[in-house]
C-alpha cells in the first residue's frame, strides 16, 4: 500500500501520525474497506450488512466506522440515532449495537441527523486521524470502513493513515448499469494506484426477485454485461450479486439487520455467500503472510 514517501523526515506530524495509528490498530487482526465509484449503489448498505454478518459469530469482535464525513448514513442503518460518543481514559468509546459489534461515525457528534457537515478537506482529514488514532477499538476480529463515493480526500486519508497497518483489501460496489461501472473502474485505478488490495467486487440491485413467483426481472439491465463482464476483463473477483429487495430499504430505515430479519431470502442468501468468500479471503491472507515470514 501506500506508504509515507522515503525523503519525509522522521519527525514530521505525518510520519508520527501514521505510527501511532499503526500502534492503535496493532490489535485488530483484519481490516476491510469498502468503497464506490457511485453514489447511491448501497455501499454504506452493504458495509452494515457485512458488518453484521461477521458479527453473528459471536466469538468475533467487529467494529464498523463511518468515514463519509458528509453523508453519515451510518447511525441509522444500526439503528443508533440519537446515541452520543462518551470519552474515556482510553480514548473515546465506541457505540455498540451488540456487544460484538461497535460503531464510530460523525453521526454520533452532530447534534441532529439534519445538521450539515460543511467542511474542507483538512478538517475531513483530521477528523479521520481522530477516528483511527483516538477511538478506544480494543481487540478486534474485523474492522469495517465505510467510505464515501469518489476518490477524493477521504480516500487518500484512510489510505495513508492505514499504511502502517496491514489492510487486507476493499471490496468494491457497484449496480449493473454501465454508468455506475464507468465510475466504478476508476475506484479500481485508485486502488492499483495506491498498491490497496481488491478483495473482489459485489454487484448490487442485480435484478428483481418476485417473492411470489420467484422469476427474476431486470430492473436496471447490465447493457455493458455488467460487473461480471467487467471484473472478467480486469481479471478481478466476482464475490456475488445481491438482488433487489425492498425489504433490504425497509431494515435500514427502521435500523434492523436484513440478513436477521428475512434470513431466507434470495438477497439474505447472496449475503452470506459474499461475505463467506471475503472471511475466506483473510483467512488466506493471513495463511500467505505466514508462510512469508
Amino acid at each position: 500500500m501506500s506508504d509515507v514517501p522515503d525523503n519525509a523526515n522522521e519527525h514530521c506530524p505525518g510520519t508520527q501520525t501514521i505510527a501511532e495509528i499503526g500502534a492503535k490498530l496493532s490489535t485488530v487482526k483484519h481490516k476491510i474497506l469498502v468503497l464506490s465509484g457511485k453514489g447511491g449503489v448501497g455501499k454504506s448498505t452493504f458495509s452494515a450488512h457485512l458488518a453484521h454478518a461477521l458479527a453473528n459469530d459471536g466469538t468475533k469482535e467487529v467494529a464498523l466506522l463511518d468515514v463519509d464525513i458528509c453523508g453519515p448514513s451510518i447511525p441509522r442503518i444500526m439503528g443508533l440515532e440519537g446515541e452520543q460518543v462518551h470519552q474515556s481514559g482510553s480514548g473515546w468509546s465506541p457505540v455498540y449495537v451488540e456487544e460484538n459489534l461497535a460503531v464510530m461515525s460523525i453521526g454520533f457528534l452532530l447534534s441532529s441527523p439534519d445538521d450539515a457537515v460543511i467542511w474542507r478537506g483538512p478538517k475531513k482529514n483530521g477528523m479521520i486521524k481522530q477516528f483511527l488514532r483516538d477511538v478506544d477499538w480494543g481487540d478486534l476480529d474485523y474492522l469495517i470502513v465505510d467510505t464515501p463515493p469518489g476518490t477524493s480526500d477521504e480516500h487518500l486519508s484512510i489510505v495513508q493513515y492505514l499504511s502502517s497497518t496491514h489492510v487486507d483489501g476493499a471490496v468494491i460496489i457497484t449496480t449493473p448499469q454501465e454508468v455506475a461501472l464507468q465510475d466504478v473502474r476508476k475506484e479500481i485505478r485508485f486502488c492499483q494506484k495506491v498498491k490497496l488490495p481488491i478483495i473482489g467486487v459485489v454487484e448490487n440491485m442485480s435484478g428483481f426477485v418476485c417473492p411470489s413467483c420467484k422469476n427474476t426481472s431486470q430492473i436496471f439491465p447490465p447493457t455493458s454485461g455488467g460487473a461480471e463482464r467487467m471484473c472478467e476483463n480486469l481479471k478481478l473477483p466476482l464475490l456475488g450479486k445481491v438482488p433487489l429487495d425492498p425489504r433490504i430499504a425497509r431494515s435500514c430505515d427502521e435500523g434492523k439487520s436484513f440478513l436477521n430479519e428475512v434470513p431466507d431470502s434470495p438477497a439474505a442468501k447472496a449475503y452470506h455467500s459474499i461475505v463467506q468468500s471475503i472471511q475466506d479471503y483473510c483467512s488466506n491472507r493471513v495463511t500467505d503472510e505466514q508462510s512469508t515470514d
